[in-house]
């Protein structure tokens, strides 16, 4: 979603870090340009005025006018307060002292919040939770069977009583249910609801002072822009909201309303929607999303999406398989078919300081069709060439050529490169690369990813 916004801020970074010393015309012009692009990302203007007084004023002072690296003081200010702009701390969700927990899903209507229920059950299920679904959108056609098949997808309950009950009656009913069951937290799917429809907000009023919910979210679509902390104040000004959630901040819009939902209406973001998968829910964390703005990376980020992929046990075999050099081509299908499960393979990428930001300066297209042919060339080889790849010559090649629909060159390509990883792999368990900590046993790697 920061594509764009990223490419110019480190565009102005560069300019001003390339400069041994930094005058206040300097800071001046690199200013107008950080505040132009935080308009073309549709920030809210008087979030930007307040931003680029405060970088300003920071700029101006002692610690970079008089600094040996004045440009790197800039950025590492820049990213202070873009922290700050952003939240600050991450903001957990709030836990009941009695269970059940009640969280409140509100919303425009299509803005995702049945998905959302989901996807967020999903993610409470790995800190051990067993959520229930109640269905209260009794207005959207299908909304109950859309939960109801989602519930059956993660296999989580879902409690509905059609559309004969008022949604307060329904809400009230299924925390008993829950209360009864031991179910440690509810999630509520409501109907989704302009903010100036008077008589469905009250119905949101009479849930909240029915049920008492420890968490009222707003489900936000992160495209609609300025739109969603619009829709965020009213909610807030009529609910009473705790936190948001910001959708489809895998898209290509400019994504402002992220960079100014806190400031405006003081309500924390707390989880970010980042594709369709059930799974791609992510807490969310301020520091994290600055650095991946300025092009920094999110290595954390990267690393947790690694440990919920790949065993712990199977990584350290794998690690022997490497220090011995016996890595081959049925363990880097097994690697490649983990790695999808972590999500698009470009956002994988911009994790990774430097590296989204390099390719797209470079125009490098790296997508998941790619991982699919690779994949597919590998499962056209029969168990013994891909436990020894040098077996592959003309014939073997033009029989997997054929199996997987791909040209010979393809073959040729992906075999090289096997070999050049294999050799960097061997070296590396070595401790053949300088700076990245060597030595046996895997030392200097990203804890839990692969390699």
């Amino acid at each position: 979603m920061f594509e764009s916004l990223s490419d110019r801020l480190q565009g102005v970074f560069q300019r001003i870090g390339n400069r041994g010393r930094l005058t206040e015309k300097d800071i001046d012009e690199a200013m107008r340009e950080v505040r132009r692009a935080l308009i073309e990302a549709d920030v809210n203007l008087g979030v930007v005025k307040e931003f680029i007084g405060a970088v300003k004023e920071r700029s101006l002072g002692a610690e970079v006018l008089k600094s040996l690296t004045p440009g790197q003081q800039v950025i590492k200010i820049v990213n202070e307060e873009l922290v700050t702009l952003l939240g600050s701390e991450q903001v957990p969700l709030v836990h009941a002292n009695q269970a059940p927990t009640i969280i409140m899903l509100v919303g425009l209507q299509g803005a995702g919040k049945t998905t959302h229920a989901a996807k967020l059950a999903v993610h409470l299920r790995k800190g051990g939770q067993t959520p229930l679904l109640i269905a209260a959108d009794i207005y959207r056609p299908a909304a109950i069977n859309q939960l109801q098949a989602l519930g059956k997808q993660i296999n989580l309950p879902v409690y509905d009583e059609g559309v004969g009950e008022t949604p307060p009656k329904i809400v009230e009913r299924g925390v008993r249910v829950a209360r009864d069951k031991g179910n440690g937290t509810v999630i509520i799917d409501t109907a989704g609801r302009l903010q100036i429809n008077e008589e469905l907000m009250q119905e949101l009023v009479d849930i909240k002072a029915l049920v008492k919910p420890h968490e009222i979210l707003l489900v936000a679509d992160a495209m609609t822009g300025q739109e969603a902390v619009n829709v965020a104040r009213e909610f807030n000004e009529q609910v009473g909201l705790t936190g948001v959630i910001m959708t489809k901040m895998d898209g290509d819009a400019r994504g402002g309303a992220a960079l100014s939902i806190r400031r405006v209406t003081g309500v924390p973001i707390k989880f970010l929607g980042t594709g369709e998968k059930i799974d791609a829910l992510e807490a969310y964390y301020p520091d994290r999303l600055a650095s991946r703005i300025l092009g920094m990376g999110d290595v954390l980020s990267l690393i947790e999406k690694a440990q919920s992929q790949f065993d712990e046990n199977d990584a350290k075999a794998l690690e022997k398989k490497v220090l011995s050099g016996k890595f081959d081509l049925e363990d880097f299908l097994s690697q490649l078919q983990q790695v999808k499960q972590m999500g698009p393979i470009n956002q994988l990428l911009e994790m990774i300081p430097g590296l989204g930001a390099a390719a797209r300066k470079q125009d490098v297209q790296v997508n998941d069709d790619d991982l699919k042919q690779i994949e597919a060339i590998i499962r056209s080889m029969t168990t013994e060439e891909r436990r020894n790849p040098q077996l592959i010559k003309g014939g073997r090649r033009k029989r997997i050529a054929k199996g997987s629909g791909r040209q010979i060159h393809e073959i040729n390509e992906l075999l090289t490169q096997f070999k050049q990883m294999q050799k960097m792999m061997s070296a590396f368990g070595k401790g053949g690369f300088p700076g990245m900590g060597g030595g046996g046993g895997g030392r200097g790697r990203f804890p839990g990813l692969p390699f």
